[in-house]
């Protein structure tokens, strides 16, 4: 009986065509990864903004680059004092960035160069200027917000907004930090005494 041979199969050369389509997926898999992530983050968990207006003015300044927290107010409520981002129903597709001043269910008012929350002077140790002129009151409703500039006199807010309240549905995300030009944090002030006796 003849001693059988075993066939050795040979491997067949890669086609160029590929190659090239491997090193070409090689190439593209970090960057579609890279994209993905940013994507993700953007879309899904930040908010990359770029302030066009100076109505924030001296907190964040025209062109500042900040960061704001989507997932922010799973957790918690919106805090008097907080800075958000957040489409304003007078303007669709717009993003505005403004500061909490107004709770659900507290009334807001303007008069003699200050507001008032409730009848009690508020002190803000951010605003550039007292107020030039009155305003209000305002009765802020449920799961609504009064926001504010903080350049009260060159800032359009929800003192001059046809619909006048943040529904808390529209808030984007809390502001957390500037990174361009340099790195600042923004937190809320603490009102002391006048905030807890409210």
């Amino acid at each position: 009986m003849p001693a059988r041979v075993k066939k050795t199969e040979e491997k067949k050369p890669d086609s160029r065509g590929r190659r090239i389509r491997r090193e070409i997926l090689s190439f593209l898999r970090p960057v579609l990864i890279a994209c993905g992530i940013s994507l993700l983050l953007t879309q899904g968990l930040f908010v990359n903004a770029t302030v066009p207006t100076g109505s924030m003015k001296d907190t964040i300044e025209e062109k500042d680059r900040l960061i704001a927290f989507r997932l922010a107010y799973l957790w918690e409520e919106p805090k008097r004092g907080d800075i958000i981002i957040f489409d304003p129903e007078d303007y669709p597709g717009e993003h505005f960035i403004k500061r909490v001043i107004g709770l659900p269910g507290e009334t807001v008012e303007g008069r003699d160069g200050y507001v008032y929350i409730d009848g009690r002077p508020l002190e803000e140790p951010y605003v550039r200027e007292t107020l030039a002129s009155d305003f209000g009151p305002f009765t802020v409703p449920e799961e609504s917000y009064f926001v504010m500039g903080d350049n009260r006199n060159r800032s359009k807010d929800s003192r001059y907004w046809e619909h006048p309240y943040v529904d808390k549905e529209d808030i984007l995300g809390k502001a957390l930090f500037r990174y361009y030009p340099g790195l600042s944090l923004y937190e809320a002030p603490d009102y002391g005494e006048a905030e807890e006796n409210q």
